[in-house]
């Protein structure tokens, strides 16, 4: 009789066990993953290619001497104290490089430097007639050169970045080659003077521009050479920028050639313009 009592009571908390573990709550499943979406930055070095437009408005050229008062001097008559010339041409190639800072991904201050160089080969050639010599004969000739062999900047950069698009301004060092060459020809068309410089020289540069980061999803992506020959980027960017430069006045020695005459001018010459690039960057170290 007690064996069958302790079955009982067994069969009947086996019982209640399984119906207290029914009524149990499930456990939660461990909750989803959440993976959050790269916010683009443009901290980051960039280097890139470029074309860009030159242009100037009317570099003056001024030119003072005195001559002798012999015949031979006399005949040569007056130059032209002011004149000025106009360039303009397209740079067949420039390159860029440089690095930016963002503050604050996504939208934010951006600030960095750029050094830009591009090949200009503008020159432009200046042929004046005088207004008649001393001596009362035909007027005689000037001719003036000048040209921009190549133009480089090394400039700051600030401005404000809209999520993948950057306004910024820019300015800082400019730098070049220049060429200056004047001729003086006497009533008759024979040389009688003239100067040259060729060197390198510096000045100063300011502008700005626009730059916008292609997405990655992008079809235009396609069209990044970098991405066929396995260069290693975050982003591929297009700019657009106007920077106006100055290298400023350079005296030039136009003297007399040997055995012709005596005495000689000085001719100045200014190298201003302004430039307008545009190109694209790949960017590098940036999410």
């Amino acid at each position: 009789m007690m064996k069958k009592f302790l079955l009982a009571t067994a069969a009947t908390a086996l019982v209640s066990t399984a119906a207290v573990a029914a009524d149990l709550p499930r456990r939660a499943a461990p909750p989803p993953v959440f993976t959050p979406v790269p916010v683009f930055t443009w901290t980051g070095f960039y280097a890139g290619l470029e074309s860009a437009y030159t242009f100037t408005d009317r570099e003056r050229i001024t030119t003072v001497g005195v001559l002798p008062g012999n015949a031979a001097n006399v005949a040569l008559g007056r130059r032209p104290a002011v004149t000025s010339t106009t360039q303009d041409g397209f740079a067949n190639i420039g390159g860029t490089a440089g690095y930016n800072y963002q503050f604050t991904p996504g939208s934010g201050i951006v600030v960095g430097i750029a050094n830009s160089i591009d090949w200009t080969d503008i020159t432009k050639n200046r042929v004046v007639l005088g207004t008649g010599n001393v001596a009362g004969g035909p007027p005689n000739l000037s001719q003036f050169r000048q040209s921009l062999d190549w133009l480089g900047t090394l400039t700051g950069r600030a401005g404000y970045a809209f999520d993948r698009v950057l306004v910024y301004g820019m300015g800082g060092l400019a730098y070049g080659n220049v060429f200056h060459d004047a001729n003086f020809y006497t009533p008759g068309g024979a040389l009688q003077f003239a100067g040259r410089y060729d060197d390198f020289k510096t000045g100063f540069a300011y502008g700005g521009g626009i730059e916008f980061a292609i997405p990655t999803d992008s079809f235009l992506n396609n069209f990044a050479v970098g991405k066929y020959l396995g260069i290693k980027y975050d982003a591929v960017t297009i700019k657009a920028e106007y920077l106006h430069y100055d290298l400023g006045s350079q005296s030039v020695l136009v003297a007399a050639l040997p055995g012709v005459g005596n005495g000689s001018y000085i001719s100045r010459f200014r190298t201003e313009g302004s430039i307008v690039r545009a190109g694209f960057n790949y960017k590098f170290g940036g999410f």
